[in-house]
């Protein structure tokens, strides 16, 4: 059974590996919440202002490792994770490793059967904030492995912002974080896109944000995402308001539109092409969201 720590922050020791701007700002909340930490970096320069502060240098990610009940480690990736504690050897009993890292699933699976061959109790996380965000309570990170575990150490996690646990496999945290980051940088590059559109005819950005993220985004696509989301687990996709065949024709007139304007086209003819792909698999009639049947599939080369 997994101990069972105080709530109170000074009798929950915490262990920071990894100095980076990420690891930083974590050993900082920590302290900031009264936990007792220990810092442990490859370059120990990186620790002095956390030592300055209270924190205490360890002289090796072994001593960094048993100075306390969880480690939290916030490197590179899961390579470097095993470079580093690799030689530190098995770690003291009833230890627990949270893993911070950015990677994929398989990874993080591979990971925590590598903790497990160590009798290591291990969450995989993923920090969904920057650095500045860290410690805010609103900041959510995610984590996954076993629901005992996460338990044990909610109070102290709570430090770092919002803990969210998604579930007993440990390649879930990871699997969001890729999920929400390409939901970040399709809707940064949609929006961008549409800035370089209207820009062509010399409207401002700041003029178009206000129109786009202030209104259009939460009134339209955000309330029609929430709200038809349980069709999507349903697969049904009702075209009572607008079928795809209606949707191709207004990505047509997009793309045509970008071509006039002399904006880059490669976006809105890949949306037409998934369109396309829909209606092909017979789902003309239904609505947009039936390209999810689409995103559904592994691609495969367009033999048109």
């Amino acid at each position: 059974m997994t101990p069972q720590p105080s709530t109170r922050p000074q009798d929950n020791p915490v262990t920071v590996i990894g100095l980076g701007p990420m690891g930083l700002a974590l050993a900082e909340a920590l302290l900031k919440n009264g936990h007792p930490t220990t810092v442990w970096n490859r370059t120990p320069e990186k620790a002095r202002d956390l030592v300055a502060r209270g924190a205490r240098l360890a002289a090796s990610a072994a001593d960094a490792v048993a100075a306390g009940p969880l480690t939290v480690v916030c490197l590179k990736d899961y390579a470097t994770l095993y470079e580093v504690l690799d030689p530190a050897g098995g770690a003291p009993a009833g230890r627990t490793l949270v893993n911070l890292n950015s990677g994929t699933p398989n990874e993080a699976q591979a990971a925590a059967s590598w903790a497990a061959e160590r009798g290591v109790a291990y969450l995989d996380g993923a920090v969904m904030v920057p650095p500045p965000l860290v410690g805010d309570p609103g900041s959510v990170f995610l984590y996954s492995g076993p629901r005992e575990v996460f338990d044990a150490h909610r109070a102290t996690l709570a430090s770092l912002g919002d803990p969210r646990h998604l579930g007993s496999d440990p390649g879930l945290a990871v699997l969001h974080n890729a999920a929400l980051l390409g939901l970040m940088y399709a809707t940064m590059n949609g929006f961008l896109h549409a800035t370089a559109l209207v820009g062509s005819a010399g409207v401002p950005a700041a003029d178009f944000a206000d129109l786009a993220v202030n209104w259009f985004l939460p009134t339209v696509v955000d309330a029609t995402l929430v709200e038809q989301a349980p069709d999507l687990d349903a697969g049904h996709y009702p075209g009572d308001l607008g079928t795809l065949h209606m949707n191709l024709n207004a990505l047509e007139h997009i793309a045509l539109t970008c071509e006039e304007q002399g904006v880059h086209t490669a976006q809105p003819r890949l949306m037409r092409e998934i369109a396309a792909r829909a209606i092909e698999d017979g789902h003309g009639a239904s609505n947009y969201l039936a390209v999810l049947e689409v995103f559904k599939k592994a691609a495969v080369p367009d033999a048109r």
